[in-house]
């Protein structure tokens, strides 16, 4: 998967079989978000600043 180092999401719970994300940030240019059920499938990469302005909106949210 082209060197990402992907790490769960520290809004994941520790029980297996819950909804988890997975994100890599250690490539520049780039960050990957896939399921942690299945890190064999497939991936999203978007722009780092993109990213950012997405999870910015979800903590802005209730």
């Amino acid at each position: 998967m082209l060197g990402y180092k992907f790490v769960k999401s520290s809004y994941s719970g520790g029980n297996s079989g819950q909804e988890c994300v997975e994100v890599a940030r250690n490539l520049p240019h780039t960050v990957a978000v896939r399921d942690s059920k299945h890190p064999g499938g497939p991936y999203l990469t978007v722009a780092p600043a993109a990213w950012d302005a997405f999870t910015a909106d979800l903590r802005r949210r209730p």
